[in-house]
């Protein structure tokens, strides 16, 4: 099927509608009778080829809230979408799927849960007494402690405070993903990366299941609700973590007070521009050069720039860059201080490792072992790492680099959100450029030779039998990770047509500009075919920098 057979809807898909419970039906009956018009501004002229793109598009997106609204009785679902649980043996306490099962004694697994059940009844109290003096008091000391897991939600919604969010804007959620449905131009862009969100857990692995259908639509809703940043590709890792705990409501507000809040500010995460990734990665240098220079000698020696590593750490605060459990901590401790954390966890992870990191030898080393072996064995237990952090945090108060420097003044919304502002006829067409320059067709093969290569490698060791039985544990459980990061991230043409490179004077080498999928949407971004080069012949030069970029 091409793109756009998509677009158009087939009597298949008809008879699919028909085929619905009545609410869902009528649902659908009426998206349809929206349909039968392309609305066009007042003032506008379209071309015929233009309405027609307009139609195709309005239809796409009808068909992708359909197939959401069917769930798992969706007849479309491919078998590679839908892998079968038996390859796995292990689920963890947070819902993580794992070919082996976890190493840990039974004695420490019974010590860990009698621990944790004796701060459940404090946790309750101090719940109970939300607004009390003692309450107060403590609160700070415990959160450092760790919050346990089964009072996580009633907590963090007492942090973000959900409840008077949810009291002052009843409705809007559902008045948003109302809106959505008509005119969202980031539809297509959710999709594609709520289908590959989290496919190791168990909520997010089945397609179109329940918590699937929810992170649609939530982020949906978001879209619509901040025109400003409309929809970003990191937005889906951090709403998804959110629905681990809160239910769909709950989540779109949560994720709204992360955007907006002024402790949090991640709005200026996500815009165009992305102003306050650029301000952490300048403020993590300056700490690097102040507390560890030897450290940031080294990594400079090696090429090995903090924008290589530290997206994650900062763009959706070290989900899949530490441990789950360990990012849960440090995801209690940013709830209640806010964005100075991660500028501290980023310090302390180079920090804790800064031995092992001086022994490496070439950035391939230094980027593998900061962007995937500490995700799945940091070397240190959760409590060491929680005071290490906490005495990052002393440590930079001190020497007063712990607040990030003033932000701009576009980090923050500057306009008001939840009116309907409907999108621009090129964003809701969402133009691709089918021409592609000599450059980029020579990126993308250089690429995707690059990729290839070292699949065949891969492959060849293994068919060799140069792994032993627990090399090839290893292995699988390698490949589950690039199959749910690496290889839905693959850099398409929609990707490479957008690719533009700038040339950065400073040491840094900071992003000039990043990957879109759609020009004209609000922001639909790819940080996995992020490229950072001085120049398009220096990137064809330089291996390692070309395999960095497929890795992010």
């Amino acid at each position: 099927m091409t793109r756009y057979d998509r677009y158009s809807l087939s009597s298949d898909q008809q008879q699919q509608k028909q085929t619905l419970n009545p609410p869902a039906a009528a649902a659908a009956a009426t998206a349809d009778r929206k349909l039968d018009t392309v609305a066009v501004a007042p003032g506008t002229t379209m071309t015929d080829e233009e309405l027609l793109l307009l139609e195709r598009a309005n239809a796409e997106r009808d068909e992708i809230f359909l197939r959401y609204d069917q769930g798992r009785k969706c007849d479309s679902i491919d078998a590679w979408e839908d892998p079968m649980f038996e390859v796995y043996t292990q689920a963890d306490r947070y819902g993580f799927l794992h070919p082996v099962a976890p190493a840990q004694s039974k004695e420490a697994e019974l010590l860990q849960h009698r621990i944790e059940m004796e701060r459940v009844k404090k946790w309750v109290k101090m719940h109970k007494n939300w607004d009390a003096a003692a309450t107060k008091e403590n609160l700070r000391r415990r959160v450092m402690k760790g919050i346990p897991d089964r009072m996580r939600s009633a907590i963090w919604r007492k942090l973000l405070d959900l409840d008077r969010q949810i009291r002052e804007n009843g409705g809007m959620y559902d008045r948003m993903l109302d809106c959505a449905r008509r005119h969202s131009p980031d539809i297509r862009q959710i999709d594609f990366d709520v289908n590959r969100q989290f496919r190791n857990h168990v909520f997010y692995r089945e397609r179109y299941s329940v918590k699937q259908q929810s992170l649609f639509r939530v982020l949906a809703a978001y879209s619509m609700y901040n025109t400003e940043v409309g929809y970003c590709q990191g937005m889906s890792t951090v709403a998804a973590v959110l629905l681990m705990y809160f239910d769909e409501e709950d989540t779109f507000w949560a994720l709204d007070v992360l955007m907006t809040n002024q402790r949090y500010a991640m709005h200026g995460l996500y815009i165009v521009g992305f102003p306050k990734l650029m301000r952490f990665l300048a403020h993590h240098d300056r700490i690097l050069t102040k507390c560890l220079p030897k450290v940031k000698k080294h990594l400079d020696k090696h090429e090995v720039h903090s924008v290589l590593y530290s997206l994650k750490w900062f763009f959706v605060i070290f989900i899949e860059r530490i441990p789950f459990s360990l990012c849960l901590r440090v995801w209690d401790i940013y709830m209640m201080y806010g964005e100075r954390v991660l500028t501290a966890m980023a310090y302390t992870i180079l920090k804790v490792h800064k031995t092992k990191l001086l022994r490496m030898k070439d950035m391939d080393q230094v980027t593998d072992f900061l962007q995937t072996s500490l995700h799945k064995q940091f070397g240190y237990d959760d409590d060491y790492v929680i005071k290490a952090l906490q005495s990052s945090m002393d440590e930079l108060k001190k020497l007063k680099l712990l607040n990030l420097p003033p932000p701009s003044a576009n980090e923050l919304p500057t306009m008001p959100r939840g009116q309907t502002v409907e999108p621009s006829t090129k964003a809701r067409i969402g133009h691709r450029n089918e021409q592609f320059s000599e450059r980029e067709i020579a990126l993308k093969e250089t690429v995707l030779y690059r990729s290839e290569s070292k699949n065949e490698e891969e492959e060849e060791q293994y068919n060799n039998g140069e792994q032993g039985a627990g090399d090839r544990a290893a292995t699988a459980e390698d490949e589950d990770d690039e199959r749910t990061e690496k290889d839905y991230d693959d850099i398409t043409e929609d990707t490479v047509s957008q690719l533009h490179t700038g040339v950065s004077t400073s040491s840094l080498r900071t992003i000039q500009s990043f990957t879109t999928f759609d020009t004209g949407t609000s922001l639909a971004t790819s940080l996995n075919s992020l490229v950072i080069i001085d120049s398009f012949d220096d990137y064809c030069d330089n291996d390692r920098i070309i395999e960095e970029s497929t890795r992010l």
